[in-house]
């Protein structure tokens, strides 16, 4: 997933958030993880454009919204704690409300006529994938 904002007129950041999750159904969120630049960017402009992309697929989903830091949000804190795990610990969480939400469809599908199945094969195999099954 890929997660960009600019402010000042400077060009968009992007940044890789392995921890965003659904808080609610206009609501995402992800943990601030000794990330200065995710967080300092908001302050300057909560405007917010996510990301979020199977590596394999190569579809996901593009959500537009504003981005808000928040400390003391005990159910959003839980939700994206349950997605790290015990050895991330945060404190801080960005909550984007999302205002628009498309998918993204890559032109893989249209430049060579491909399977879903197809691509993501390819990438496993790229990628140097091994299955444990």
């Amino acid at each position: 997933m890929l997660r960009g904002n600019g402010h000042s007129g400077r060009q968009a950041q992007l940044f890789s958030k392995g921890s965003i999750t659904v808080l609610s159904d206009d609501e995402l969120g992800f943990a601030d993880l000794a990330s200065p630049g995710t967080i300092e960017n908001p302050r300057h402009n909560p405007a917010i454009e996510l990301n979020v992309v199977d590596p394999f697929t190569r579809r996901g989903f593009r959500f537009k919204g504003r981005a808000e830091i928040v400390k003391n949000d005990p159910e959003a804190h839980r939700r994206i704690a349950q997605i790290l795990g015990p050895d991330y610990p945060f404190e801080q969480v960005v909550k984007i409300r999302v205002e628009t939400a498309a998918e993204v469809f890559p032109p893989v599908y249209t430049l060579i006529p491909s399977s879903e199945a197809e691509v993501k094969r390819f990438w496993l195999e790229r990628y140097g994938y091994r299955s444990a099954r």
